[in-house]
């Protein structure tokens, strides 16, 4: 299997075999949960859930970036927020919807989840 992507084991077992898991799985993972979060219109690149289905899972992934070390997980969000929502509240819900989501799935710890605020959308603004 020879990819342009880095492949972490998440569970090994002699009998059964491995578990290995892309990062941009995680980070799909990642753009998921984030946009599930009410007052994030998109990803930095403009994906939301509502255009998935027709652009392709892969592009979740934009505006997101995971370095996986030892089991360990760091991710960078680029997102995009709608007008009247408070940045650091949306930016906790964001941090922890993120973090449970990536762990629940893979069972990797998220040590940190790093925000950067790409933009305000003036439209969908409550």
């Amino acid at each position: 299997m020879t990819e342009d992507r880095n492949v972490y084991t998440i569970h090994e077992d002699g009998e059964l075999g491995a578990v290995q898991i892309a990062d941009e799985v995680v980070a799909i993972i990642a753009g998921l949960a984030a946009t599930e979060v009410d007052g994030v219109t998109s990803m930095a690149g403009n994906v939301t859930n509502e255009l998935v289905s027709r652009l392709g899972m892969k592009n979740l992934s934009k505006g997101v970036k995971v370095s996986v070390t030892g089991g360990k997980v760091n991710v960078y969000l680029a997102l995009h927020l709608s007008y009247g929502y408070s940045i650091p509240a949306t930016s906790v819900k964001v941090q922890e919807r993120v973090k449970t989501a990536i762990e629940n799935m893979t069972g990797l710890e998220v040590l940190e989840v790093n925000i950067r605020i790409a933009g305000v959308d003036m439209e969908n603004g409550k």
